[in-house]
């Protein structure tokens, strides 16, 4: 099993809920922490938090979506401690809405922060690992990134897509010494639930979630981290992702169907009568 201790670890959105989490968290076993978010007020008091008198521990602005800038973290890190054990690709939001209400452009910022991000952040890391002979990707998933959800179909589709990445280049990795996870929580007590919403009732719509399946972003980090520590390719957190992952690969039908029940029953009660 792997350890954190003395490691070297980069870690995207981690100003809040699972990042933060899993900054303190890695940051009491040992590890040396490069932190970037957008919200550097955020950030910094992170720093303040976990404590540590000297350079260790790192605040660093960065927008994922900014190609150019995340290449330059990455080599600013390699630069000034000569490798890079991890990288978690953790930041990400979400829009809730019916499809026919989410324009383009919301589109757009989804799949730019949580699916064009993770790229950057994967292939300039990726490529720094293969040189030195070792590392180990984290990439942010989620439980909407196996199965179908409504209401969040552009988080969906990047989800969807950042396992396939994962995925598929945990493959090529596995000859080069490079390591590859992906991270599927399903409720988490944190932020991203209370996403922007497009004409729906936001009151009925977090009733028609399960949340008393919800756990903390505390909670989730200790189970990323032990997940990472045995090098697992898909990372599930959640007995809820367990049980519907499972019945997804049983019978994706099925699921759909069961998703699709659920759906008919609230869709009347979230969605905003028209003016």
């Amino acid at each position: 099993m792997k350890t954190f201790n003395n490691k070297i670890i980069l870690i995207t959105g981690a100003a809040a809920g699972i990042g933060r989490c899993l900054a303190q968290k890695l940051a009491e076993k040992g590890a040396n922490l490069i932190l970037s978010d957008m919200k550097t007020d955020q950030l910094d008091k992170l720093v303040l938090d976990i404590g540590r008198n000297d350079d260790t521990v790192t605040a660093h602005r960065l927008d994922v979506t900014d190609e150019p800038a995340f290449e330059k973290i990455v080599n600013d890190v390699i630069e000034k401690h000569g490798r890079l054990d991890y990288i978690f690709n953790n930041a990400g939001i979400a829009i809730a809405g019916e499809v026919r209400d989410i324009g383009l452009h919301e589109w757009k910022k989804v799949l730019d922060v949580n699916l064009i991000g993770v790229i950057h952040g994967s292939i300039h890391a990726y490529k720094a690992m293969v040189r030195q002979g070792f590392g180990h990707i984290v990439n942010m998933g989620s439980l909407e990134g196996l199965i179908p959800f409504p209401y969040t179909v552009p988080y969906v589709a990047s989800k969807y897509a950042v396992v396939g990445l994962s995925n598929g280049l945990r493959v090529e990795g596995s000859s080069l010494g490079v390591d590859v996870s992906v991270v599927c929580p399903g409720f988490i007590r944190t932020g991203i639930l209370a996403s922007p919403l497009a004409n729906l009732n936001k009151e009925e719509l977090m009733k028609s979630l399960p949340l008393r399946f919800a756990i903390s972003p505390e909670q989730c980090a200790d189970r990323i981290l032990k997940g990472v520590a045995k090098n697992k390719a898909i990372i599930t957190v959640t007995g809820l992702t367990k049980v519907l992952w499972w019945i997804a690969r049983i019978s994706p039908a099925l699921l759909i169907w069961l998703v699709s029940k659920q759906h008919a029953r609230t869709v009347k009660d979230i969605r905003l009568p028209k003016a």
